[in-house]
């Protein structure tokens, strides 16, 4: 398919993560919230969560905005924090996040990122993930406390952000850093491609 960069993304997320990923990309974007319901059953592997949730994200804007004369892809994306079989999403307070630092701390845990594309004009979809493996260095409980106390923990899977003073926290990571910020943007440049939209 000919790259048309006339087409506009239209992001389901709020994130300032994935807007300032995506802006990255220079192609024309919008944001539009998908407010979508982010429950998951209980028997759901760490990619059917990644890959369902981002996949409801873009429905529910496809479903509001969708339409023959949309020429925009719609780009839903999840992240969740994974620590043997322990899906931990965004903290419910600080001592939610002081449990879950407490628990990553010391150890290797998985991020896996979940990135879907509606073409808004047919409806076309495609689901696809990354992840990648996280060591976390060994904390006491006074830097854990101090990193809460940044308020950086508050909206993120697994209650740290590696983008930020959350990197301090890491000892290593093997895969792609993105996934781990919230937007594989390698990925994404891929998907988007199969949607006549190539970012080079």
């Amino acid at each position: 398919m000919k790259s048309n960069h006339s087409r506009r993304v239209v992001l389901a997320s709020t994130s300032p993560r994935r807007q300032e990923l995506i802006a990255s990309l220079h192609i024309p974007y919008e944001i539009h919230p998908s407010h979508a319901d982010e429950h998951t059953p209980t028997d759901w592997t760490p990619d059917q969560i990644v890959e369902g949730l981002s996949l409801r994200k873009a429905k529910a804007v496809y479903e509001q905005i969708g339409g023959p004369s949309e020429d925009a892809v719609i780009v839903g994306s999840d992240t969740i924090v994974v620590l043997g079989d322990q899906v931990l999403g965004k903290p419910a307070d600080d001592a939610d996040a002081f449990r879950m630092l407490k628990s990553l701390q010391g150890r290797i845990h998985q991020v896996y990122t979940g990135v879907a594309c509606i073409d808004a004009a047919t409806g076309q979809s495609l689901v696809r993930h990354k992840m990648t493996r996280v060591v976390m260095k060994e904390l006491t409980d006074a830097k854990i406390e101090a990193y809460i106390r940044s308020g950086e923990p508050r909206d993120k899977a697994g209650a740290y952000g590696i983008q930020g003073l959350g990197s301090t926290l890491v000892e290593s990571i093997e895969g792609c850093y993105f996934t781990v910020v919230g937007l594989p943007v390698s990925l994404l440049s891929d998907m988007l491609s199969e949607f006549g939209i190539d970012v080079l």
